[in-house]
Order: C-alpha cells, then structure tokens, then sequence
C-alpha cells in the first residue's frame, strides 16, 4: 500500500476550480516533485493533503496517508497526524515560524504535543537537531528568535521543525526560492541527508531543482495533472506541450546563445563607491567598499553575490536613493551629486529602477494606465490626455500587454503580468539607464524567459544600457554581457560573460556556478561546495572576508586583504587566482 493515496482531488473557490480531478500516489521513502507555473494547483494540493484549506474551499475526492481519510477528519485527528506523520516546510519561514516564541520552543512543543519528550529530554532533542540541520551553535540558536536569524538559518530551523517529530511524509512547498543559490544548495543537500526513511513531496516551479532531487516528477497546468512519470524519462522524452516549454524555459549554464560584447563610450559610471550604515550600539556596517562600475549604450552588466554582499546598496546609492560616503557617479559624462531628489529633472528621468516585488513596488489604488502614465505626468506635464494615453498603449504592447490591461489594477495581475507593467512605467520615459533588482527572481521559468525578451528587446531598439542585479547567474549567462561579483561589499571578480563562465578565476564565484541547479537529471548540478553562512559585515574576518569558508585560503588569506587586479583580462581579488 501506497503511504499517500490522491484520487479525484478537486478544490474550488466560487466555482472557480483550483484543483481539478487530480490524482496520484507516494510510496513510502520516494520523492516526488509536483511542477507547475504560479496558479497551477501546486500550494492548494499541499494545503489539501494537511488539511489546512480555508473553510470557503469546496473540496471533493479523496486523500489518504497511510490509509487514514484526511479530508473531512475532525480536528483532533488532524492533529494527531500534522507533524507527526506529515510535516510541511514552508515558502517562507518567516511567516511559518511564530516570531513571538523562541525557535527551540517552537520545536520542543513539537515534542511534548505529541508526547514524544519532555524537559530536559525534549530540550537536548531539540538542539540535536538544530545542529544536525547546520545551524552554527546549536545551544545558542535553541534561546533565538526567529528574526535574529538570517533567511538561510530560518529555513534551516523550518526544516528542523517539520523533522523533529520523525514524520512519514515531509512536503516542501518551494522551500528555496527566495534563497541564494549557495543557500538553495546548501538547503536541499540538507533535506535529502536528514530525511532517510522520510517520503518528499518537493513543490517548485524550478525544473532544474526536480532534476537533481526528485525520483519520480509530476507536471501541473491550471490545476489539471498533465503529465507525470520518472524525472529522467520526463526530461528526455517529454509528451505534452506545456512539459516542453517549461524544460525549455529553464535558464541553463551552458547556454549556447550569449550576448556578443558592446563597445563604446561609458552612459554611466560609478567610482570608488563607499556606502556605511551607523548601527545604533553596534558600530559602523561597510556595505560597499570601493567599487567602480561601467556601463555602455545597449549592454547589459550583471552585479552578482549572496545576500549581503552589498549589491542593492551600490545601486541605490548610486541612484541617490541613500547616502554614498565616498566615491563618484555620472551619467553622460555628467557627475552625479546628492540624493535623487536634489538631483535634476533630466537626471531622474535618464535612469529608472525596477524592483524585484512588482505588485509591492504598484500603487494598489490606481489602475495600470495611471501606474504607466505617472511619469508622463511628471516630466512631459504639457502632454494631453489623448497623447499619453497613446503613449502608454503603445509601451505596453512594445512589453506584450494589449489595451485590456489599461482599466486593471495590480491585484489583477499576476507576478508577470505586473513587472511588465513596471518595466513599462520604467521604459515609457526612453531613459539612457535601467537598473533591474532581483527583477526576475520571483518569476516561473516561461515568465522568467518572456521579461528578459522584453528586456533584451528594448536594448535592440534605443540602445538601453542594463545594471542586472541577481544572486542567479543562469539567467546572467543569458542576458549580460559582462559579469561583477561581489562580497561582503567589495568586488572580488569581474570579467566578460565567456571568460567569467568558462574560466573562472575567484573560488567565490567557482562556488555559485557550482551551486546552480541544471534542468537535467543526468548532469543536475546544484551541488553545495560552500559551507557556513556569509560571516557578519559589522565583523568581517581579518584578511580575505573569505577566507573562512574558502578550501583554497592559505596563511596569507587569514592576514592580508588581496588587492583587485588583471589576470588575462580578468580583474580579480584573490592571491591564488592564477593557480584555480
């Protein structure tokens, strides 16, 4: 008998169905990735085998783990079942966990609910665990809140929360998409160790996550299951149209389509740029130390690195967003001086931003033909209505969205839906600059392919110079044509797409490609080669910030800071460079 038994799962929610007639099964110990696009299905199946759909769900069919009815089972037997026989790693551990409770007594309820320790017992299982998952100083860590946790080691405590009761079923619901590719790694490495006889049921819309972890592979498409099988004889053979497109929508390392390199004169630059934060009682945070950056008509430059490594800050002190404490930044030639809004009207409207939370970054209360038009309104006040009407049909069309988006507002849209319609509001000025945080990170694989075309098509047509930034250098194998990696705020590699990819130089950067995950079962990739979490910025390590989670460092690496310099065409920072 099957551990988890779906037949005929159809949810729906005034009368629109979310699920519909699916069904399937889990042996005991499998792993099984459930794939689809945002509003496939994939979450509200999750939600259904726990029994945590809201009450104005209309659920039908059946779900069985372990031959025990799950739908319509009374709250106590629910219990009895959730964390103990089906435990849940959430999306976004930040939310899961209670930020008013301490994370080793969140875990150790765990326990006692389901009468499986007490006291001092309880406590010691506790923090076994929270250092079998890799949290550095388990003790210490057991007496923190979630919030004094970076997002990594949230999701590592997540994960030790759905583990500590031993369940028979652990599902994953996207457990690493807003995680660094190193984190990612480091994250699914850690499920596949700790799990043992534990069945997976992995939920992600990332093909190349399904291909390094998942036996068996199950493909959803507006809540209907239309395809399923073993992961590899899915990505070899493929039957139904949508499996294809999203297997060719993956963003792959050894794509063979790179964009050719630009030349000519720099439109923007930035130099020597220092940005500090004061932490109150705490001292003085670098988060960018001394980077220069350049930028030439129709190229895209990529700024690369985990979490903290300083890659927003550059870019928002560059744009006068925040306080830059040294260093320079033109456009045109022109130096750039003060805070945005000191800064002339030309200036603004030469360099525009789009921010990684589209929805968050739209005026909820105005509908998309304002939301686009609000810039015109700003910087061309003489246009008439008519002519700015005009003007905002046309961009959308030119980002693949017609005259019907004109009246929604943004809760009407979907993720993709609506950065298209911020990257119209950023284009319909025909600025010289367009800076892209995290523009893409959030986004399906087809959705994902469809905004870099935008993106590179508008570069085709006005010569739009791109600063990219992402922690993903899949998708910067893509669309960039030179690539800077940055670390605990310094530059510690730069270089041209082909040479960053096919000779790397820094064991930092050698470390992200190697953790990326590859849409193919035979070569998955995605392995972690770092260890550890980036040390704090407030104390960087002494020497080489790097130092302690690099396999290469030597002596000199604990003491001196390498300098950046050229190594065949390469700048890079790092004593052993000429050896990796």
């Amino acid at each position: 008998m099957s551990l988890l038994d779906v037949e005929g799962l159809s949810i729906a929610y005034s009368g629109e169905r979310a699920v519909k007639d699916l069904s399937f099964s889990l042996a005991r110990n499998e792993s099984v990735g459930l794939v689809g696009e945002s509003g496939s299905g994939k979450t509200q199946t999750a939600l259904a085998l726990l029994g945590l759909l809201p009450g104005n769900a209309n659920v039908s069919g059946s779900v069985k783990l372990g031959g025990i009815e799950v739908l319509g089972a009374k709250r106590a037997q629910l219990d009895s079942l959730r964390a103990r026989r089906v435990a849940m790693v959430f999306q976004d551990p930040a939310l899961a966990l209670n930020p008013y409770v301490r994370v080793g007594q969140q875990l150790q309820r765990i326990l006692i609910q389901h009468k499986l320790a007490r006291g001092a017992q309880a406590k010691a299982r506790v923090i076994d665990m929270l250092g079998r998952v890799g949290l550095p100083d388990a003790e210490r860590q057991y007496r923190a809140y979630p919030h004094q946790l970076s997002g990594g080691m949230r999701q590592r405590a997540m994960i030790a929360s759905a583990l500590i009761a031993e369940p028979e079923l652990l599902i994953a619901d996207e457990p690493t998409t807003a995680l660094d590719v190193t984190v990612q790694a480091q994250i699914l490495e850690l499920l596949e160790e700790l799990r043992q006889d534990t069945a997976l049921l992995l939920i992600t819309h990332d093909l190349g996550v399904v291909a390094g972890h998942c036996e068996r592979m199950l493909v959803l498409e507006r809540g209907q299951l239309i395809e399923g099988g073993v992961t590899r004889d899915v990505f070899a053979k493929p039957q139904h149209d949508h499996t294809r497109q999203l297997i060719a929508a993956a963003p792959r390392l050894d794509c063979p389509d790179i964009p050719a390199p630009v030349a000519g004169e720099v439109v923007f630059a930035i130099n020597a740029a220092s940005v500090s934060y004061e932490e109150r009682g705490r001292g003085v945070l670098r988060a960018v130390r001394e980077v220069d950056l350049a930028v030439r008509p129709g190229e895209t430059i990529a700024v690369v690195g985990e979490s903290g490594s300083g890659k927003s800050s550059l870019v928002r002190a560059a744009l006068g967003l925040i306080p830059m404490q040294a260093g320079q930044v033109s456009l045109c030639g022109e130096t750039l001086s003060g805070l945005a809004q000191s800064r002339s009207m030309a200036v603004r409207r030469g360099v525009q931003l789009v921010f990684q939370d589209p929805v968050g970054s739209l005026n909820p209360q105005m509908r998309v033909r304002d939301i686009v038009a609000e810039p015109l309104v700003v910087h061309e006040p003489d246009l008439m209505q008519s002519e700015r009407l005009e003007r905002v049909a046309a961009i959308l069309e030119e980002v693949g969205l017609d005259a019907s988006y004109l009246e929604r507002f943004p809760h009407e849209l979907s993720g993709g839906q609506a950065q298209r319609v911020a990257i119209a509001r950023a284009l319909i000025l025909k600025p010289k600059v367009l800076v892209c945080d995290e523009a893409v990170a959030a986004l399906d694989g087809t959705v994902r392919k469809q905004i870099l075309g935008v993106l590179r098509q508008a570069q085709e047509d006005s010569g739009l110079a791109i600063i990219f930034i992402t922690h993903d250098l899949s998708v910067v194998r893509a669309i960039s044509q030179r690539v800077l990696v940055m670390y605990m705020g310094a530059v510690v590699e730069l270089a041209d797409n082909a040479a960053l990819f096919n000779r790397t130089r820094h064991p930092y950067t050698r470390a992200l490609l190697d953790a990326v995950p590859v849409p193919d079962p035979q070569n998955a990739g995605g392995r972690a080669s770092l260890v550890g979490e980036v040390p704090s910025v407030l104390t960087p390590p002494k020497g080489c910030a790097f130092h302690p989670r690099c396999r290469h460092a030597q002596e000199q690496c604990t003491q001196e800071m390498p300098r950046l310099r050229e190594l065949d065409g390469t700048a890079v920072r790092c004593f052993r460079a000429d050896e990796i």
